[in-house]
Parts: C-alpha cells; structure tokens; sequence
C-alpha cells in the first residue's frame, strides 16, 4: 500500500510521539510499504527551545516532508498551517497516489487529513492522543467541532486505551464503538536493563516532556517531604518543555543542591535507552496520558515505575503489580510511594521484574505494527464520509491561540 503518514510533531521534537512514529515507519516499511511522512515542525527559537524544532530528519525508505509552522508560531493561525497540509497532501497524491492516509492526533493533523481524504477520495485513519481527549476541544467552539466531526466522519479511529476511550467519549459525546483500541509499544531490542546494583543512593528518574500536566512539578515538591524525612536519593530530570524554568525555580526554591536533583535538559534519542539504564526509579506523576511511551520504555529498561491513577497509565500499570500509583495530584502520597520504593529492596526488584516481563510478552512492536496495518487493509477500498462542513466556525477567544505550543 502506499501510506501518507501526517506527524504533529516528529524528530527532532522529542515527545512520546515521535518515538511512536519512529518505530511505526519502520515497521510500515519492513512490511513493503510505500510511506511518506508529512511532518509539520516549530522553526522559531521559542519552539525549538519548548518541544525542539527544525525540519524532520530523513527515515530510512520513507519520503519525509518537512511543513514548518508559520501560522501557529507566529499568532496561532492553525487554519493557515492546516491549509498548508492539506495543498501538500494532495500535490503528494497527484504525484502518486495514496491508498491510505493516517494522521497522529485528531487535531490539527487529524482535521486536515479529514478534508484532503474527503478531496482526494481516500480513506482515512486517525490515532487519538492525549491532549485530543484531555483538552481539545474544550478549549474553544472551533476545536470542538473539528474534533467532534474527525471523531464522528474518519473511517477509522485508534486509540491507546479503554481508560481513554470513555474520557473522550464523555467529553465529546463519541460513539466507543467507533474506536480500535491499539496500545503503545517499545522497542525491547533498544530498551534493556541496565546493569544490576551501584554503589550510592537510588537513582530516581523523571524522562520526557518538562510539563506541569506530566507532574513534574509535583514530583519536585514530592522530593522535598522525602529529604524532610532524611531518606537519601539522586533525581534526574531530563526533558525540555514549557516548564523547565518554572522546575528549576521551584528546585532552588526549595534549597535542592545538583547533588539532589540535576537538570539534563534535551537529550537525543539515541542516547535514551542509556540514560534509564543508569537509574533505578521511572517517575511519572501524570495528570494524564492517552498511553504512556516513556513508562513502556522505562518497563524494558528494567526499571521500578511510580506513576498514578491517571487516564492512559491504568491501562498499563497497576498498583502493587507492575508499579505503584497513586492519585495525580496528590504530593504526599506521591513522597509515600517514592520513599517506599526507596527503602524497600526488594520491592523495587519485584516490581521492576514483574514490568520488564509484562512489557516483553504484551507490548512488542511487531504485534503493534501488525494491528495497525490490519487496520489499514480493512478500510483500503472504504470511500470517505463527506458528511461535514469543510469551515469550521471561529472562535478567536481560544487559550490555545495565544499558548499553541501547548496543543
């Protein structure tokens, strides 16, 4: 088949969706695909600082086309960046035509597709994300309608989790029906555990974006009770995101020498997989996710996981099982967790022996990559549903506008 795969965001922005689309192409192109992957990126000095920017770089047997942002980093013009998408992916289909387009995230990428499927008379597939349940479309009259009509009109849907299918269908009143359920995967190949034992306090880890929605900032005042209670440790915090100054302002607030927690700031994919090899603790105090990359990797690596009750965590993770959890939010339950998993030996291998088995048997690439491509031949010779309005009404006062980083 030949696959148009539109990316919100991929390398060099780093987020648990690039890593997704990274392992998704290459799993499309070992299966003989012909793929081209349409990427927009943030070329400005703030994005690129926030998310990383710059053009896509080249995918081995994928063509890779790079759309910068124009309208979102300069006024949170979406319209004008959609319009973009649109004129690209249908000159690409008059170049060659496409058997399936498949978009990451309902919004923008999502909406887009919808209208070039509808022009170009091909199918369409959509992955739903985390912020397209949790905040799209919420947000403004316009993106609840561009959402509620990708929902309502793509020919098919995917999603991480069952936990996230009923958070969008109550927010947007969706028909569950209409989802596939596909969970996240990691590469155990490049994700491993580390060598076993060190010298020295456990070693906590915080990897991916610098978020207050991620908790980080929680995590943060977490460590605070811990130290308070005199129980050693060494926390990493490496990212970059919309609140890496607000995490270092409220690191030296609270007195944290670099010997307590350290910065690591951007850190290059291929130099992940080393970088939760050298610790002990995956912690990710989420809000919400629409299904956790980082903690599947963190799983491979062999890693303990702290995580909470949140939407697309619950589907992978269980209390006392694979990891402990607790509320989002709560930072004195968070410290409990942290300080319980500090001192107990062997609870920390247990739970970092019953993960790394789970993730190895249930959530593999090829079994991933094989659902999606099944997805794809179901719906290959389906017409798009033209049902809906190619306008959607402005809506100015949208917060998305004056932050879009944060959509």
């Amino acid at each position: 088949m030949r696959i148009c795969f539109v990316s919100r965001r991929y390398f060099p922005a780093i987020s648990g969706m690039s890593v997704y689309a990274q392992n998704l192409l290459r799993e499309l192109v070992g299966a003989g695909h012909d793929v081209t992957m349409i990427s927009q990126y943030r070329g400005d000095d703030f994005g690129t600082r926030v998310y990383g920017g710059g053009p896509p770089p080249a995918v081995p047997g994928v063509r890779v086309i790079g759309l910068e942002q124009i309208g979102e980093q300069t006024n949170g013009d979406f319209e004008r960046d959609i319009a973009t998408l649109v004129e690209t992916i249908q000159a690409e289909h008059d170049r060659a035509p496409f058997d399936i387009l498949h978009a990451q995230y309902g919004y923008p990428t999502g909406w887009a597709t919808l209208l070039a499927s509808k022009a170009i008379g091909v199918p369409n597939v959509v992955s739903i994300q985390g912020g397209d349940g949790h905040w799209v479309g919420s947000c403004c009259e316009t993106h609840r309608v561009a959402m509620c009509d990708v929902l309502a009109h793509a020919n098919a849907l995917l999603i991480g989790g069952q936990s996230f299918v009923e958070e969008v269908c109550d927010r947007l009143g969706s028909d569950p029906a209409r989802f596939t359920i596909v969970p996240g995967a990691v590469d155990t190949a490049r994700f491993t555990p580390g060598p076993a034992g060190h010298a020295g306090p456990v070693r906590l880890f915080y990897h991916g974006r610098v978020d207050r929605r991620k908790g980080v900032l929680d995590f943060i005042d977490a460590l605070a009770l811990v130290r308070a209670r005199g129980v050693p440790f060494v926390a990493i915090i490496s990212g970059i995101g919309p609140d890496v100054d607000s995490s270092e302002a409220r690191a030296a607030e609270l007195n944290f020498s670099e010997d307590e927690i350290r910065f690591t700031g951007y850190a290059d994919y291929d130099t992940v997989p080393d970088l939760y090899r050298r610790a002990d603790v995956f912690v990710s105090p989420t809000y919400a996710e629409g299904f956790s990359n980082t903690i599947l990797e963190a799983m491979a690596a062999g890693l303990a996981v702290v995580s909470t009750h949140s939407v697309g965590v619950s589907d992978c993770l269980r209390d006392g099982e694979n990891g402990l959890m607790v509320q989002p939010g709560d930072v004195p339950a968070l410290a409990e967790a942290l300080e319980r998993v500090i001192v107990d030996a062997p609870l920390r291998r247990r739970l970092a022996e019953d993960g790394l088995a789970e993730c190895r048997r249930v959530y593999s690439w090829s079994a991933v990559g094989r659902q999606i491509m099944e997805v794809y031949a179901a719906i290959r010779d389906a017409k798009p549903n033209p049902d809906f309005a190619d306008a959607l009404p402005h809506d100015p006062d949208c917060r998305f506008r004056a932050e879009p980083h944060l959509l």
